[in-house]
């Protein structure tokens, strides 16, 4: 691709050890724990009494009517292989993956939601309701049995919610309402779902234990959850294994002498540090941070506050963290890269083990590192080949990484991918990007992308995007 322009298109929780770079990219949805290996907890789940029955303000909704459309989607769809080298136990029907996009449901969507650990997505409807599919292991999609369901369908306990937003962990799922309250369902083992305590799996969408003031973003880690109130206050709850809390530690302790645990979080806790660090390891504490946008990776999270900068923290693993080094960070650290650039920052995205920033000047930048082997970015540069665009939306998966630009869907993500970058059959995967030739011209508003797949809202009242929509093979669940 051309730096300014597009080419040709083409056509434990036992004792866990410190992750090695490998693991962020094998086995990321594997279950390897028990549940006699957790700390047992008090079930108290809170009412579903609402506290709160004001809807946020009318302006604040509004910025969450995204352009709604018809669905496209694309890579693996035989939900309970994702992240596995072999089939779960029982599982019976193995579909192929889907190398190019196909039509998924005739419905008009407002919002497709996924996450870079995640094997299940959220849809929201015109009307507001949530609806959920792929995995559910461990009633992430919020049902009241642990089937997979491969159709969209409606979470349980949301009937009469109005839902603006949702995020997707491994196996948890949040969802936020139009009254600033947070409801969440699935695996709670390291107390992710926020209601108070570690019951193994929260079937009912249920709201979070929180009483503060009303929340206005909500986003998953691999198995932790951050939430933004109105006032630009992060809250966070779940695994604190590598300071992706924010709360200046890793809540280890040892339950023998031979035997770690860790101190979850089940609870909603405020982040009240924000630091500056120099590379001698002096720390200077930064005031009056508010916070107006995050997205989580697997085990780290990066933020911008209302003064454009950002911060980041968590597992630090080549270069994710975008500090020019690999430690971990317990509390929110300034990336001074951009506060030297004098370069403001105005959105992130996080994958698994990498991290995107668009700055005030349109440039893309990418810290970490999408792919085994190679050279990782410890530090934020410019990825070239977007130089010059102007970029609509970003999915970000495991390896993986689609970006709505102009009127066209750019893709890319070093093999092992699994149809993900809708290239079709013959280029499976491309360590550069590649426009996706089948979507040129077409207007995408949004894409969002799981761990081994991705999910495209197209508007269909542009003419060429409506013709080339017809044109789609459609993915029908016999």
């Amino acid at each position: 691709m051309s730096s300014k322009r597009k080419s040709e298109p083409v056509k434990t929780l036992p004792k866990r050890n410190k992750k090695k770079v490998d693991d962020d990219f094998d086995s990321d949805l594997s279950d390897d724990y028990k549940e006699e290996d957790l700390p047992v907890s008090e079930v108290i789940i809170p009412s579903d009494d609402p506290i709160n029955q004001e809807r946020l303000p009318e302006d604040l909704l509004k910025t969450y009517d995204k352009e709604p459309g018809k669905l496209l989607m694309a890579g693996m769809v035989t939900w309970d292989m994702t992240g596995r080298k072999a089939p779960a136990k029982g599982m019976t029907k193995i579909r192929p993956s889907l190398n190019s996009f196909n039509r998924f449901t005739s419905e008009t969507y407002r919002s497709a939601v996924s996450g870079c650990s995640s094997a299940h997505s959220v849809l929201i409807t015109m009307d507001r309701k949530a609806l959920a599919f792929g995995r559910n292991q461990f009633g992430q999609l919020g049902q009241s049995e642990l089937n997979t369901f491969e159709k969209p369908t409606l979470v349980t306990g949301l009937e009469d919610v109005n839902i603006i937003q949702a995020a997707c962990g491994r196996n948890h799922t949040l969802f936020l309402s139009d009254t600033g309250i947070v409801y969440a369902c699935g695996d709670n083992k390291s107390g992710q779902c926020g209601v108070g305590n570690t019951q193994p799996t929260i079937l009912k969408a249920t709201r979070i234990n929180y009483a503060g003031p009303p929340i206005i973003k909500v986003a998953c880690g691999a198995e932790f959850s951050m939430i933004l109130d109105i006032k630009g206050n992060v809250h966070s709850f779940g695994l604190p294994e590598y300071g992706q809390l924010g709360h200046n530690t890793e809540g280890k302790y040892f339950v023998t002498s031979t035997k770690m645990s860790f101190h979850f979080e089940t609870s909603p806790k405020k982040i009240v540090l924000y630091v500056e660090k120099t590379k001698d390891g002096h720390v200077t504490p930064i005031d009056d941070v508010k916070i107006v946008d995050f997205s989580c990776g697997n085990n780290h999270t990066v933020a911008i506050d209302s003064k454009n900068r950002a911060f980041s923290w968590g597992f630090g693993g080549i270069g994710r963290l975008g500090h020019a080094e690999q430690k971990d960070e317990m509390v929110p650290r300034l990336i001074k890269f951009f506060d030297i650039q004098n370069r403001k920052v105005l959105r992130v995205f996080c994958g698994s083990s990498f991290s995107l920033a668009i700055t005030d000047i349109g440039a893309l930048y990418l810290f970490g590192q999408n792919k085994k082997t190679g050279e990782a970015n410890m530090y934020p540069k410019p990825v070239q080949d977007l130089a010059g665009w102007n970029i609509t939306s970003i999915g970000v998966g495991n390896t993986s990484i689609v970006i709505s630009a102009d009127d066209s869907l750019i893709s890319w993500g070093a093999a092992p991918t699994y149809g993900e970058l809708g290239l079709g059959d013959l280029i499976k995967s491309s360590s550069t990007p590649k426009t996706v030739s089948r979507c040129e011209g077409m207007k995408v508003p949004q894409a969002a992308m799981g761990y081994s797949h991705t999910l495209l809202i197209v508007n269909v009242e542009h003419e060429l995007t409506k013709q080339k929509y017809d044109t789609f093979p459609e993915f029908i669940i016999d």
